[in-house]
């Protein structure tokens, strides 16, 4: 049967799913009449994050210029987004991979990372903060010095990183927005997402201000290490990439808003997101009243829940984040 090739639409491999996901309207979280709240659903990414974009952006620019060939070995240290990311990245290019992570890891991650064929690394010391990170850092150093052909993605420091959502999400938005956002919100841990999306959002929107949204116990902003439990925001370690003077403000979240605002998320939207999404729900919540009216905020919304049923969605953690984060 012959093909009309003007309407064919199959595309070579999931890697090229990643992006043009839908910016939907919050009505029902946020019902004020003067405040549109506007969700950037990254959570629709084929790999379940935003750390999609940065993975295919960092591995196929590599691709492109020689800098990762077919022979290399990928090396990085992630609490699982963007190692799953990376992981399916490297399966349809036949790339080994190496994560290495930590014993907050959530075991859907793990489970998920072994069966798409990357190597894991678990370390199990924790560092001079009372976290993994710098442990993990060291793990990878030592893996890449010991194997030839490694390199160390290194996601805190790579340029690549921020560019993926530069040309990615932030240009996506600037296409489906149809007027200037006031604010907007998104989650830290290497900073590379909000950067890259408020730089290109800058462009249009030059009066847009940049709320990041950190986890209570994180240092990215000189705050003092503490416990954090939900994976996948704040961290240990200044990254490379951070730029402060281009972040307008910082809210800090704690395990137990992050819980809360997905709970409240998936009872109103029925978007069922991780905890970094619920981070920027209960960032965003907290701010509002005091922002002035009338108000349009673009949220950024990373990850989706279903790696988190034994942790945000638990009821045994919840209580135990509630009564933690009330001391």
């Amino acid at each position: 049967m012959a093909v009309d090739t003007q309407t064919e639409s199959v595309i070579g491999s999931v890697l090229e799913c990643v992006g043009n996901t839908p910016a939907v309207a919050m009505n029902r979280l946020f019902p004020q009449s003067d405040v549109e709240v506007i969700a950037k659903l990254e959570l629709m990414n084929p790999g379940g994050s935003m750390k999609d974009r940065s993975a295919r952006h960092i591995v196929e620019s590599g691709l492109r210029n020689g800098s990762i060939q077919r022979g290399t070995h990928l090396v990085e240290s992630s609490s699982g987004n963007f190692g799953i990311a990376l992981a399916i990245a490297a399966r349809i290019h036949g790339l080994r991979f190496t994560c290495v992570l930590d014993p907050k890891a959530v075991p859907a991650n793990v489970a998920i990372l072994r069966h798409l064929g990357a190597e894991v690394e678990m370390v199990d010391q924790p560092d001079e903060t009372g976290g993994y990170l710098h442990t993990r850092i060291l793990r990878v150093q030592e893996i890449v010095a010991n194997s030839p052909g490694a390199i160390w993605i290194n996601q805190y420091a790579n340029d690549r990183n921020w560019q993926a959502h530069y040309y990615g999400t932030g240009d996506e938005l600037s296409r489906q927005l149809d007027g200037p956002p006031t604010y907007l919100f998104g989650a830290v841990s290497t900073t590379g997402s909000l950067l890259g999306c408020s730089r290109r959002l800058r462009e249009d929107f030059p009066e847009m201000r940049v709320v990041a949204v950190d986890a209570v116990g994180s240092v990215i902003f000189g705050g003092p290490p503490g416990q954090r439990d939900v994976p996948g925001i704040g961290a240990s370690r200044v990254p490379e990439l951070f730029s402060p003077g281009e972040i307008d403000e910082v809210v800090h979240v704690n395990d137990f808003e992050a819980a809360v605002g997905c709970r409240e998320l998936l009872a109103t939207e029925g978007i069922f997101a991780g905890g970094s999404t619920g981070a920027v729900v209960a960032a965003v919540q907290r701010t509002l009243p005091r922002l002035p009216r009338p108000c349009r905020v673009v949220a950024v919304f990373p990850d989706r829940g279903d790696r988190y049923l034994d942790l945000i969605y638990d009821d045994d953690w919840f209580d135990a984040a509630r009564q933690r984060c009330s001391n």
